[in-house]
């Protein structure tokens, strides 16, 4: 508990709290003990409203339909399982063994449902301003400019680009670096035989959509809002 409460960078006073967090509802029926589905739907409210809170203030001249997909974006399952990963989250929920044979450790809607308990546990165990900061810390890496670009659709806006230009955009992957929990993916993005861009994310989806924002800047066509 203490390393991950390291990684998180807020150190829980009552530490009851976290052991919730971390508890599955399969074996908290197993063992009659509090499981984080409470946790999970308190932990949701605070994800949005400090999510919500840094994009208004980050991005003045943002619009409010493109914040509201910057911020669907940044709360969906796969970035939230992905921030999981680099906490090392799934070593230490609570499964049952059932669970655990499936797989459980590792699945997305389980991390990001885990994750979002612990965000609600810091919550009432430090306040809203710790609460805020400890999901900014989390998310860090998908709240970064380049992040951001895959919910302004740039793979979409450089198809429909090159569509008129009589041609298709092809990714390819060109490496991945960094610990197994948490890689860099980088990749290139081509029309025929001419590179366009090359992008890196914490997955592959954010690394083709910084190809593609990058793409559109070299053929002249990036806007955004």
């Amino acid at each position: 508990m203490d390393r991950f409460q390291e990684k998180l960078g807020y150190r829980f006073r009552d530490q009851a709290l976290l052991k919730t967090a971390l508890t599955h509802p399969s074996f908290g029926s197993d063992h009659g003990v509090p499981h984080y589905q409470r946790l999970e739907f308190l932990g949701d409210a605070v994800l949005e409203l400090a999510v919500s809170e840094h994009l208004f203030h980050a991005l003045p001249a943002v619009p409010e339909g493109t914040l509201t997909r910057m911020r669907a974006h940044i709360v969906r399952e796969e970035a939230l399982s992905e921030a999981a990963r680099r906490l090392e989250i799934g070593r230490l929920v609570r499964l049952s063994v059932g669970e655990e044979r499936s797989g459980g450790r590792d699945k997305p809607s389980i991390l990001s449902d885990v994750l979002e308990a612990v965000f609600a546990a810091v919550y009432l165990d430090g306040g809203q301003e710790e609460a805020r900061r400890t999901v900014l810390q989390a998310l860090n890496g998908f709240l970064n400019p380049v992040a951001l670009t895959d919910c302004l659709d740039e793979k979409s806006r450089l198809q429909e680009a090159m569509q008129k230009r009589g041609s298709m955009p092809c990714y390819v992957f060109v490496s991945s670096e960094g610990p197994a929990h948490a890689p860099t993916f980088r990749y290139q993005v081509f029309e025929g035989d001419a590179l366009l861009g090359e992008g890196e994310g914490f997955s592959k989806q954010l690394a083709q959509q910084a190809a593609a924002k990058n793409a559109l800047r070299k053929l002249g066509e990036h806007h955004c809002g």
